[in-house]
């Protein structure tokens, strides 16, 4: 239903104060405030809905034109000026459809309920479109959960949100900022902790543990894992360049990683 389509009925503008309450979500103190962040995209929009996430969805006519049908499945619906739409959007196109979602994060212990295969570990990681992607990637790997740990970027963020191309809403994510709290979570839920250490002694190609339950520790592609993380961890491993590349960037890496244990048969044991 499109609340604000009647004839003649004004298009809601970037000073409406719906619209002014959902630009405050692209700040991380709007978000914290309100408990709600903004999902831009068809794509985004489409996972958050399937998944009951979404309050309101703000869309220009255009955009209405283009995806009736989605709309047809959002429980609001109002429709925006270009303007304003462009101010809800942190994108250089925007699509024209952004919703209004509940925050996706659950409590860590609520993560590792059960009896998780493989876990993420986001240690301070601060760019969210790397975080966004591996956010992807342990989707993709069948991973039970995904944990911002330490100082990290917001998972709400708009840019993350974005990379995990809908992704966010298909698995458990928690956010931490006690990273020793986060290790021995892991390993009451019977996970291995391992670190992905560019240095480490040992190569993913020797890792005799690879079919057990893991959960991975990834760093900022900048400074990788604190010393202090590094110390606490029980096993530590890098992925083998073969080439003359200086380093992988922290989503490939991840990717690799979260892969080597799904090609190794361990996610198929439980």
């Amino acid at each position: 239903m499109i609340s604000d389509s009647s004839p003649g009925h004004v298009l809601c503008g970037h000073r409406t104060p719906r619209v002014v309450a959902a630009r405050r979500l692209t700040t991380r103190s709007g978000r914290a405030e309100a408990g709600r962040f903004l999902a831009e995209g068809a794509q985004a929009v489409r996972e958050a809905l399937t998944h009951g996430r979404v309050y309101e969805v703000f869309v220009t006519e255009a955009a209405a034109r283009r995806h009736e049908e989605l709309l047809r499945r959002a429980p609001k619906v109002s429709l925006v000026t270009q303007r304003a739409a462009e101010l809800l959007s942190e994108t250089v196109s925007p699509q024209g459809i952004v919703a209004v979602c509940d925050e996706v994060t659950v409590p860590l212990a609520t993560a590792l309920a059960g009896s998780p295969r493989q876990v993420a570990v986001l240690v301070g990681v601060t760019d969210p479109g790397n975080a966004g992607t591996v956010l992807r990637v342990a989707d993709a790997a069948g991973a039970d959960a995904v944990v911002f740990a330490g100082e990290t970027v917001d998972v709400h963020n708009g840019k993350c949100v974005r990379a995990s191309t809908g992704s966010l809403f298909h698995l458990p994510v928690a956010r931490e900022r006690d990273v020793d709290a986060v290790l021995a979570q892991c390993r009451r839920a019977g996970l291995r902790t391992v670190a992905a250490h560019g240095y480490a002694e040992h190569d993913l190609t020797t890792a005799p543990w690879l079919r057990e339950p893991t959960a991975w520790l990834f760093g900022s592609e900048a400074h990788g894992l604190p010393a202090e993380v590094l110390e606490a961890v029980g096993t530590a491993v890098r992925v083998p360049i073969l080439g003359r590349a200086e380093s992988l960037n922290l989503a490939t890496a991840a990717a690799v990683c979260l892969y080597a244990r799904v090609l190794s048969g361990g996610p198929a044991e439980g």
